[in-house]
């Protein structure tokens, strides 16, 4: 367990539609406790930051986005960028302008202008692979790579970021969340984001607001039984109702409590809005980062100078 642990945590699960980003979050009581709030929509992304720090009565605030922060290390290489947080606050601007304007011809695309298709309709990831010039297992950071262990697939490669097409796609998220949260937060002070910024303990002695990358579907097998098994899926609500128990096992053992609504919720399987998968990815989510800051779950902090300059890491990931 962190022993400096923040006042408010909160996990935002994260889309390129306003109404598929849900948030979820915690406060710690008097008591040392942490108390589970029911997800909502995120809203206004100018005034999602501030709005936490006001819910945390301006002590440290640790947020969680499902997206990818970072850029693979090969991309990287190729536009001579040594430093992502350094980077981050000029895309969009100067030289970097057309950085966030997704190509809608392969022959728009360029190391400057690299999220390729716009829409749908004879598009390939072999047009944004030549024209990167880069193979597509090169525009993958080292935590979006497959793992096999014993030869067992163990994790699934992650799409490629720049890719924006189809439904397991992250680079509309990441556009978003760089332009509107990310970049404008930085400007503004008092932020920092692991592990760009430094190792976590310290961060949470020293910083007003932490932010991480998270990945829901990483933490299903973060608790002592799987969320989600074989042939379970997020998008039934049956299969969302049975992780109910688990989850309360799991805060039945730690320092989290839940409201009454979000208990009602979890059981329910969420049925707030047609896509309930949303809210119950941004609950777990949340129960993801509060049993790394619990010390449930080991947080693994990569030494590789390259992963904590420029690729970033999924908070709670293992190696």
């Amino acid at each position: 367990m962190f022993t400096n642990l923040p006042a408010l945590v909160a996990h935002a699960d994260w889309g390129s539609d306003p109404e598929k980003r849900w948030m979820a979050f915690a406060v710690r009581q008097k008591d040392g406790d942490y108390l589970a709030h029911s997800p909502k929509l995120v809203g206004d992304l100018n005034k999602f930051i501030e709005c936490l720090r006001v819910c945390s009565g301006g002590a440290t605030i640790m947020i969680g986005f499902d997206f990818p922060i970072g850029l693979p290390r090969q991309y990287a290489e190729k536009v001579k960028v040594d430093n992502f947080l350094e980077l981050l606050p000029q895309l969009g601007e100067g030289e970097w302008r057309q950085f966030y304007c997704v190509a809608e011809k392969c022959d728009e695309i360029n190391l400057n202008r690299p999220f390729y298709p716009k829409r749908p309709g004879g598009t390939s990831q072999a047009h944004l692979s030549h024209g990167l010039g880069m193979n597509i297992a090169d525009l993958r950071r080292e935590c979006e790579r497959e793992v096999r262990k014993d030869g067992k697939l163990i994790r699934r490669a992650a799409s490629p970021l720049f890719w924006t097409l189809g439904g397991q796609q992250v680079g509309k998220a990441a556009i978003i969340g760089w332009r509107e949260v990310l970049s404008p937060a930085l400007k503004i002070g008092d932020v920092a984001i692991w592990p760009f910024s430094g190792h976590l303990v310290d961060l949470l002695e020293r910083c007003g607001v932490v932010i991480a990358e998270t990945y829901p579907a990483e933490y299903y097998s973060h608790f002592e039984k799987p969320l989600l098994g074989e042939n379970k899926s997020k998008r039934n609500q049956e299969h969302r109702k049975e992780c109910a128990k688990i989850l309360f096992e799991w805060a039945a053992n730690v320092p989290v409590k839940f409201t009454q609504v979000m208990r009602d919720s979890l059981e329910d399987g969420f049925t707030l809005s047609k896509g309930g998968e949303d809210p119950f990815d941004a609950t777990v989510g949340l129960c993801g980062m509060l049993n790394v800051l619990l010390g449930n779950k080991p947080l693994y902090e990569p030494q590789d100078e390259r992963i904590r300059r420029i690729e970033g890491w999924i908070l709670g990931q293992s190696q």
